[in-house]
């Protein structure tokens, strides 16, 4: 399954000319503010499995701690520790409730050491452990208040890190996948539905799916996989690879390890990447209600950003680049905040 709509923000290049052009024209300084956020970064740098991840470790602008944590967990692609500033307006609103915020660049993007493609979701539950151990050695984090942000690919290497570390205070699953197989079959029929494909085009597509399939059962290489089908899109040798190791991926049988744990499970209501309605079933059915809060934003896409806005390229540009809050949903940053403050039994956040 890909999930790269997600990373709406990865276009930073166009949003950099434009800044350009704002501030040639005298709105340099509103871009400048509306990109500065009440928080103090510090780069971080952990070693894992023989390599170096590079960091940030987004702390409070005020105060001494020790803070809660909330350690990050990305999506798919090649993400790096801000998601390219995307998670800025996040961690701000985060450290107003009182937490810092931790997110590692996947191996080899930036200056992280390694391949992400080379790895499997227990892998990113690893690395993901060697960031809980590395941040409750720190003195100024508060080691009873950490817990895990993820999204997307992530929902199938949050409850494996849960499994393994009784420690967590929450976990914050903000549009998981449950089912490689099924959501890429999702995903691939919501994509022809938006595209007003025919009736022809989508049972082409599903007997190309078919074949990917046999040929991922059936182990293929790559050059076989690009036999069968002809052109192969943007299918890369390192990608069939990435697919072949993780396509079995099934958050089910894990998800048990999260009953003792409180949950935010986030939807959206334009998602065409995951099937919010089967991800709710799975969740509901297995969580106990006690522990599991689903917050729901109908006007939102898989990556938690007004569809208005991100079904238009001026208006994502310009959001982005002179009110990057507000590429979130209406709601979403305030609650994420609130949610982390009522396991301390504090009030709103603002």
């Amino acid at each position: 399954m890909r999930d790269r709509r997600f990373a709406v923000t990865g276009r930073m290049l166009l949003w950099t000319l434009v800044g350009a052009v704002l501030l040639a024209t005298g709105l340099g300084g509103v871009t400048v503010w509306q990109n500065t956020y009440a928080l103090h970064e510090e780069r971080v740098v952990l070693r894992h499995d023989g390599q170096q991840l590079d960091g940030v470790l987004a702390r409070p602008e005020t105060g001494e701690g020790p803070w809660g944590l909330v350690v990050f967990v990305h999506g798919d692609g090649p993400v790096d520790a801000t998601h390219d500033t995307f998670y800025r307006p996040l961690w701000e609103s985060l450290a107003r409730a009182g937490y810092a915020s931790l997110s590692f660049s996947k191996p080899g993007v930036g200056r992280s050491e390694g391949d992400w493609l080379e790895q499997s979701m227990a892998d990113r539950a690893e690395e993901t452990l060697a960031a809980l151990a590395w941040a409750r050695a720190r003195p100024d984090v508060d080691g009873r208040r950490i817990g895990l942000w993820g999204a997307s690919q992530a929902g199938w290497v949050l409850p494996k890190v849960a499994a393994r570390d009784k420690g967590l205070q929450f976990v914050i699953a903000v549009s998981p996948a449950v089912h490689w197989l099924r959501q890429g079959r999702y995903h691939l029929l919501a994509g022809l539905r938006r595209d007003g494909a025919t009736a022809e085009e989508t049972a082409a597509a599903l007997r190309r799916r078919e074949t990917t399939l046999s040929l991922l059962r059936n182990g293929a290489s790559f050059e076989e996989y690009r036999a069968a089908v002809g052109d192969p899109g943007d299918m890369t040798a390192a990608r069939w690879a990435f697919i072949t190791t993780n396509h079995r991926s099934d958050a089910t049988p894990d998800l048990p390890a999260l009953r003792g744990t409180r949950v935010l499970l986030v939807l959206a209501g334009h998602d065409i990447n995951v099937d919010v309605a089967e991800t709710e079933s799975v969740y509901r059915r297995i969580l106990p209600a006690s522990r599991l809060e689903v917050a729901h934003y109908p006007r939102a896409t898989h990556s938690l950003v007004d569809h208005e806005v991100e079904g238009s390229q001026w208006r994502l540009t310009l959001t982005a680049v002179l009110a990057p809050r507000k590429l979130y949903a209406a709601g979403f940053l305030a609650d994420q905040a609130r949610f982390v403050q009522r396991l301390n039994g504090g009030g709103d956040a603002e």
